[in-house]
Order: structure tokens, then C-alpha cells, then sequence
């Protein structure tokens, strides 16, 4: 009994010696290097929105996927203030980092400064010879940082997060990061799941990705909205970038072309102008006038696009016709029919000149500035086609919805914790349903973007890129495609468009096939029953 109480105390007077050297050894003989150590860590923490909320994708079943999220990376910094010989250790560290010795020997040498990053988001084994090193001043450690798991994939969407404006802290920039950076930053913290469907997001940007290299276009976008709610299910545009990269990419491709430029969108224009003139009782899908090709107003000779290839389609030529082969005389005799200020005040019931609401940060409104009371009637004219206006692809893909939705016009969105909201009725749902028919006879005419069983609603678009600096337009087209389905209960509308195309580039060999395999996407997807028997 004695003996093991003797050896109990000896070995807590040895664990108590243990003890007591390794205090010593932590406040004496490495006092400075671990003060100086938790003092640059303090400090680095000023500047890293480590507890930064997470973004979420949400799938077709209510699963989430994480989009933006927060994960520790390897960061290597300074403590200039316990370094002994800057000008050795910017000669050991400099070619182990690649940053020059003169740029090492100026942090190194600031004998007050108790914290200087180095490099964030570090190669890991570059952090391990830094550590292998033990020297004294230069430390590796990790650190929360921004990370996006799926890379460039809905990329100006998302945004990034970077050094804010006075260089304090991290913040968001652009997209949700930065429309949604209070809820998200330091303070809140709280997690943002969007309507995105990930799935969706990767098939949409595969399609675009695919068109944009087989038609070498200089760029394009994609949209998918649920017309009902307004959700938007999937936003893309290329050139896009990598947010874990973003500064080696232009400040362009932060841009997201879907909400912040607009563009003319040439003949699925006419579907709104048919929607107008349906609905202010003006005319019907069976209306006829004579189509001689061409025609000239204030001086300015106008054509259909198939003009020389095909002539004119000649009289008791329909509506439904005009959206059925893109007559852009048949669009212009309905705008006639309509008068300037119904129609223009249709285009603005339709939204095209206001920003849609989404919640993304920039969003830019349409330009109907060429449709003032006292402009030139061609200004109209061309209007009712797509030429001399100018709107986002949202505004245009939120008009489309509206028809896709019984007349009824919503507020895009794309965080999922908001509610649908109608902005307001602009046709009536009887009008809808006459030019949602009008769209779906141009698609099974055409016979290239249907599906069997399906009853599908679309539109081409083509205009020329105006000249920004001559004025005019260049010989470089914009082909875009728009359509919904199914049309008997719509659960998508989808938008593919293509910039930077020849003069003689065809949709229906490029646009419209995209659209075709998207919509089978999606009706497989979303397991869409046919409404065609």
C-alpha cells in the first residue's frame, strides 16, 4: 500500500516538472514567437468573413447543393516585427513564393508591423516547405476562404467575394454575393438557398456551351423561368469566369448579360405585338392582309428576311402565318392596326421598359426611347419586329411568361424564400391562349424544336448588332430563341441566344435545336406528363 502511494506521488510531481517546462518553454523561451503568432492571427481575422453564410442550389425535390461556401485554405503571412534578418529570410522565402526579393525585403524590413499576408489561398505544398522551414517571422496557417464547388457553373449569377472598397475586410461583389452580402457577410451569417435547380443550371450552360463552340459565337445566354411563380430555375452567360480565380479574369465577364445589357431582340418581338393587338380587339390570329415583301416608310425600304428567297407571300396572308415564317410586313401592318400609342403602352404593360424586380444587383431597364409620341412612324414600324428597341433578355423572357401565364405578368426571383408576387394582368387569359396557339403552330410548322406528345410554344429572334460607333448596324447577328410548354399547364419557359453570328447564320440550325434539347431535358427531368395523346 505504501508503495504504490509513493509512486503515485512521484509521478504527479513528474508530470508537475512536465508541466512546469513546457510553461517555461512557452513564455520564456518562445514568449515572442507564440505572442507575435496569436497577434498576426487576431489581426488576419479582421480581414476574412470566416463565419460568411453559405449560397445553396435547390433540386427538383427540395435537396440543396452547396453553391458558395466557406473552407479552409492554406495562408501564408508575416510577422515582420520578430523577423531577425529580413534581407536572409526574403532570400529563403522568395523564390519558394515567386515574389521578387526587393518586394519581400520591404514587408520584411517594417520592424512595427505585426501582420502581413503574403499569399491567400496557397498552394498546399507550397505552405508546407514554408513550415518545413521554421523560420522564424513567416508562417503558414489556414484560414476560411471563399470557395464555389462547382467553378464558373452560374458564375455571374453568384458573383464573388473579395477585399472590399476601403480594403478592411472581404465583401461581396456582384450577383447574389453582393445583392444578398448583408444577410450573408459577418453579423448574420445566415445561409441564402436559391431557386436555382443545379441540375437544371449544369444542363442549361452544357446546351449554350455546345452552341456557342459549334456555331463559333463570341458569347450567349441561357434562361430558364417557371412562368407560374416567377422562379428562375437556371441563369447562364458566356464569357463567364471562375469566382475561386476572379482576378484573373476581366471585370467584363463579372457582367451578367441576362439582367445588366440589353440588346434587340429582332422577331420574338412579333408575339408581343400579336398579344397587343389580340387583346386591344384590333385584330385576331385569322386576320389577313397582302404581303408584297417589302414596303417603304418615311423614306425607308423595309423587307421580310426571306424576301429574296422566297418573294412575297402574297394576300390572305394570316397572323398566325406572320409568326409561322417571321413576316416582318405582317408585323408591321398589325402595329398599323394597333396605333402607336396602344402598342406602345402594351410594350409597357409588358415591362419591357422597367427594371423586373429580381433580386440581383444592376439591373438594367429597356430602352423603348425610339417610340415618343412625335418619332417617324418607321420607328414603329421596325418596333413591331424587334429592330430599334432595345431590351434585357429577363425583361423579354418575363414578358414571354406573362403569355405563358394566362396574361399574367411576375416578379422574377431567384432566392427561394421569397413568394410569388404578380406585378400585374397585362392580356387577357383568353388573348394568351390565342397567341400561346399562334406559337405552338409556328413550332409545329417549322417542325424543329418539337417533341412528340408535347405541345410546345416558341419564337425565333434574329436582328443585327447596331453600330455603337458609325451608327447603323454591323453584318453581326444575334439569334435567340424563346418558347414554353407544356401549353395546356406551362412549366417552363426557356431562352437560348447566341451573339457575334455571320450575316447569314439560320436559327433553326442552331438556336432552336438547342432549345429542342433542352426542353426534352427538362420535360424528363421534371417528369412532365404529355398533353398531346
Amino acid at each position: 500500500m505504501n508503495y504504490r502511494f509513493t509512486f503515485l506521488i512521484v509521478a504527479l510531481v513528474g508530470l508537475y516538472a512536465l508541466l512546469g517546462f513546457h510553461l517555461y518553454q512557452v513564455s520564456v523561451l518562445k514568449g515572442d514567437y507564440y505572442l507575435a503568432k496569436a497577434e498576426a492571427q487576431a489581426l488576419a481575422s479582421q480581414g476574412v468573413n470566416g463565419d460568411r453564410g453559405a449560397i445553396y442550389f435547390t433540386d427538383n425535390q427540395g435537396n440543396t447543393l452547396p453553391a458558395a461556401l466557406e473552407q479552409p485554405f492554406p495562408v501564408i503571412y508575416a510577422v515582420p516585427s520578430a523577423i531577425a534578418d529580413a534581407q536572409e529570410a526574403a532570400n529563403t522565402v522568395a523564390p519558394i513564393l515567386n515574389i521578387p526579393v526587393p518586394t519581400l525585403l520591404g514587408i520584411f524590413s517594417r520592424k512595427n508591423d505585426q501582420y502581413e499576408l503574403l499569399v491567400r489561398k496557397a498552394d498546399p505544398s507550397v505552405a508546407q516547405q514554408i513550415t518545413d522551414l521554421n523560420l522564424k517571422g513567416v508562417y503558414a496557417d489556414f484560414e476560411p476562404e471563399r470557395f464555389y464547388p462547382l467553378g464558373p457553373v452560374a458564375s455571374q449569377l453568384l458573383g464573388y467575394v473579395g477585399p472590399n472598397a476601403s480594403n478592411t475586410g472581404d465583401g461581396g461583389h456582384y450577383g447574389i454575393e453582393e445583392y444578398y452580402n448583408s444577410v450573408l457577410g459577418k453579423g448574420l451569417s445566415s445561409d441564402v438557398s436559391l431557386t436555382i435547380d443545379p441540375n437544371v443550371q449544369i444542363e442549361a450552360e452544357k446546351v449554350l456551351d455546345d452552341l456557342i463552340k459549334a456555331n463559333n459565337a463570341t458569347g450567349g445566354s441561357v434562361v430558364v423561368e417557371d412562368p407560374v411563380t416567377g422562379k428562375i430555375l437556371a441563369m447562364g452567360s458566356y464569357p463567364n469566369f471562375d469566382p475561386n480565380d476572379y482576378a484573373s479574369s476581366s471585370i467584363a465577364s463579372f457582367m451578367n448579360p441576362v439582367t445588366q445589357k440589353v440588346y434587340e431582340p429582332g422577331s420574338i418581338f412579333k408575339v408581343l405585338t400579336m398579344a397587343a393587338g389580340i387583346d386591344a380587339g384590333k385584330l385576331t390570329p385569322t386576320t389577313t392582309y397582302t404581303d408584297y415583301g417589302h414596303l417603304t416608310i418615311n423614306g425607308r425600304y423595309l423587307q421580310n428576311y426571306d424576301y429574296l428567297t422566297h418573294g412575297a407571300y402574297g394576300p390572305g396572308t394570316t397572323m398566325t402565318q406572320v409568326i409561322e415564317h417571321s413576316i416582318n410586313t405582317g408585323a408591321v401592318y398589325a402595329e398599323g392596326l394597333i396605333g402607336n400609342s396602344t402598342f406602345t403602352d402594351y410594350l409597357k404593360q409588358f415591362g419591357l421598359d422597367e427594371k423586373t424586380g429580381i433580386d440581383l444587383p444592376g439591373e438594367a431597364d429597356g430602352n423603348l426611347s425610339q417610340l415618343a409620341p412625335k418619332a417617324p412612324q418607321v420607328a414603329f414600324a421596325t418596333a413591331a419586329y424587334g429592330q430599334g428597341v432595345a431590351v434585357t433578355p429577363l425583361e423579354l423572357v418575363n414578358a414571354v411568361s406573362a403569355i405563358a401565364n394566362g396574361g399574367l405578368l411576375m416578379r422574377p426571383y431567384v432566392n427561394a424564400a421569397r413568394a410569388p408576387e404578380v406585378i400585374r394582368r397585362v392580356i387577357a387569359t383568353s388573348s394568351a391562349a390565342q397567341v400561346a396557339q399562334m406559337m405552338v403552330d409556328a413550332v409545329d410548322l417549322a417542325g424543329v424544336a418539337n417533341i412528340d406528345g408535347y405541345s410546345l410554344a416558341g419564337k425565333t429572334g434574329s436582328a443585327f448588332i447596331p453600330d455603337l460607333v458609325h451608327g447603323g448596324y454591323t453584318d453581326k447577328l444575334i439569334d435567340s430563341y424563346i418558347g414554353f410548354g407544356p401549353t395546356s399547364r406551362p412549366r417552363f419557359v426557356a431562352f437560348v441566344k447566341l451573339d457575334g453570328l455571320p450575316s447569314d447564320a439560320i436559327a433553326a440550325l442552331s438556336v432552336v435545336p438547342a432549345f429542342r434539347n433542352l426542353s426534352q431535358y427538362l420535360i424528363n427531368y421534371y417528369n412532365i406528363p404529355p398533353d398531346r395523346l
